[in-house]
């Protein structure tokens, strides 16, 4: 899906940095549905086309804390004893 955004000419010449601004805003989307848990991690690297660890690296840049609460080190501790019983 493509999407267009309008911007008064007077506020993006405003701007500091005008280059990359179709990136910059859908980074910014990225960040805010991270934020509000309306995307996941791989959600974001999916969108921005990064690898996972990318993806981390870019959130944890823009100061974004991990979605990760006490249920998903269950989940995740469950998986390793998997891992290690094999």
């Amino acid at each position: 899906m493509q999407v267009i955004i309008s911007i008064p000419d007077r506020l993006v010449e405003s701007l500091a940095e005008r280059r990359n601004l179709p990136r910059r805003m859908l980074e910014a989307f990225a960040i805010e549905s991270y934020r509000s848990e309306r995307l996941s991690l791989g959600q974001v690297a999916e969108l921005l086309d990064f690898s996972i660890d990318e993806a981390n690296e870019f959130l944890k840049k823009n100061r974004v804390p991990l979605n990760y609460d006490f249920e998903d080190m269950k989940q995740d501790e469950k998986a390793i004893e998997m891992f290690l019983q094999k």
